[in-house]
């Protein structure tokens, strides 16, 4: 028989992660957390729900051939249903070049689905069509802090909890373009109508399309930014990675994110270097570099131009620079693929855009 003194103590450690968790912000001695306990804990409850669809043979440490769907979606019958790819807008602006995304997804509803988080302290003007009451619930983002990671993981949780057949998960923004047509870039990652159902047989095999670099300038001060031992011992220096923040993940990926808790709790802290602190480009790289390396393809799918890049920000292309020469520059990469998506464009360059979409972006 347990004596009082022994399950008053057992009572209190099992209470002191959930103790820890409501008063660190004030232990801490960084200023107040860029997330609320609030929003943390709508999280988490959400996570968890993507959790309880999932069987214990579907978690993944590192196993590139562990099967992806829930238990459920193999009574519907994978023949039922091709793979489809979520497309994630994180926005904090309108989606201006929503007229051009429609012509990309006319005519393959069956093969998508959209989610948007939209910046609930933006002026936002939700679009129709395709985008008609595809928002999901948003909290306020910010650049350059873990608010980005967390709309991600909330993108990623929705679009897992809303369609067994989301297979791939693109990453994409307000100022993002497609450079190629639906079928290309289908194809390109699934291959013809037969090949496709291998997806549901044999997901190790598909990779995810994300940026992890080691070798970066300023790698050590971005890993410093919270503090010198700060990321110790979770995340050692020589596995801190940095990437691009726009990504393709497959699913046995993406519910990794939204099962972790360990980096998660690292990368949420507030940064002291603000200059060399951008979350959101370092903790999709760490976390899947750190889980399965050799399931993830290292390189982005979307391109983005850093010439004369001025306070972090890419090139903005104009309307002027807009051609099929354009295009089809951006187009080309060292990779296995040609880059599917670009970005960063002016809502301006949408009228010249739709001028050479039919002929140029989508005629492949």
């Amino acid at each position: 028989m347990f004596t009082s003194p022994f399950v008053l103590t057992l009572s209190l450690l099992l209470s002191l992660p959930l103790l820890l968790f409501f008063f660190f912000p004030t232990i801490y001695p960084h200023k107040d957390l860029p997330l609320s306990r609030r929003e943390e804990l709508d999280d988490l409850a959400l996570f968890r729900r993507v959790s309880a669809t999932r069987s214990p043979s579907h978690a993944l440490p590192a196993a590139a051939s562990s099967r992806s769907f829930p238990a459920k979606f193999a009574r519907l019958g994978a023949r039922n249903s091709r793979p489809k790819i979520a497309f994630l807008f994180l926005t904090n602006s309108d989606l201006s070049f929503s007229p051009l995304w429609e012509k990309f997804f006319s005519g393959h509803s069956r093969f998508y689905n959209i989610y948007i988080h939209a910046d609930p302290s933006s002026k936002f003007a939700p679009p129709d069509g395709v985008f008609r009451n595809r928002l999901i619930p948003s909290k306020k983002t910010e650049r350059a802090s873990p608010t980005l990671i967390a709309a991600a993981r909330r993108l990623l949780a929705d679009a897992i909890l809303d369609d067994p057949a989301n297979f791939y998960f693109a990453l994409v923004s307000q100022h993002c373009v497609p450079l190629h047509s639906f079928r290309y870039m289908y194809n390109a990652l699934f291959g013809n109508s037969i090949s496709a159902f291998n997806a549901y047989i044999n997901p190790g095999k598909y990779k995810s399309y994300i940026e992890i670099l080691s070798e970066e300038p300023n790698l050590y001060e971005r890993y410093t930014a919270r503090g010198e031992h700060v990321m110790l011992p979770e995340v050692p220096f020589e596995q801190f990675r940095v990437g691009s923040q726009f990504f393709m993940l497959a699913k046995r990926h993406a519910s990794l994110v939204i099962e972790d808790r360990k980096l998660w709790r690292k990368f949420r802290l507030p940064c002291l270097n603000k200059e060399c602190c951008y979350p959101e480009e370092h903790y999709f790289p760490t976390l899947l570099s750190m889980s399965d390396p050799k399931g993830c393809s290292h390189y982005t799918l979307t391109r983005v131009n850093w010439t004369g890049s001025f306070d972090g920000h890419p090139h903005l292309y104009q309307p002027e620079e807009i051609s099929p020469e354009l295009v089809h520059e951006l187009r080309q990469s060292e990779s296995n693929y040609s880059y599917f998506f670009a970005r960063k464009f002016s809502p301006e360059c949408l009228e010249p855009l739709m001028k050479i979409a039919d002929n140029v972006i989508f005629k492949d």
